[in-house]
């Protein structure tokens, strides 16, 4: 049996300015300009980041690096964003991370939905870049 898939859909941050206190932000995300917009406004802000477009892969990401927050997109393709948000708050030694949802989800309800789903935080798509920012500094702090 061939394993054909996994390591192009998980990207560690490229960054030599990461030290040992930089802030670690895990992006689950499946649309790549939306993770390159993301990596890339992290990025210059200090922080390192995790990449995966892979839901299923978040959880193992998350057991092994322990991030300071993660950025999830509700609408993945092979689960949906609050599944593996409750997988990750089902887990003694992960629900402490705040997950902050990203989505092009935009209706009345769907933020108290997904607060609801286990998610502290809610940004819409498109996302407004400050806020976006001012939403990470809230939960994790400056880099």
């Amino acid at each position: 049996m061939e394993y054909s898939g996994g390591i192009a859909d998980y990207e560690a941050s490229d960054s030599n300015t990461a030290g040992p206190m930089t802030k670690t932000v895990l992006i689950v995300e499946d649309n790549e300009l939306n993770m390159k917009l993301f990596h890339d406004l992290l990025d210059a802000h200090g922080y390192q980041t995790l990449q995966t477009r892979n839901g299923m892969e978040a959880l193992g990401i998350a057991r092994e690096h322990r991030p300071d927050l993660i950025l999830m997109d509700i609408q993945l393709p092979e689960v949906s964003g609050l599944e593996v948000t409750k997988w990750l708050k089902d887990d003694d030694d992960l629900r402490g991370i705040p997950v902050i949802a990203v989505t092009a989800f935009a209706m009345k309800g769907d933020e108290e939905r997904i607060r609801e789903g286990g998610c502290e935080a809610y940004i819409s798509k498109p996302i407004s870049v400050s806020m976006f920012l001012d939403t990470v500094r809230q939960y994790i702090g400056d880099a």
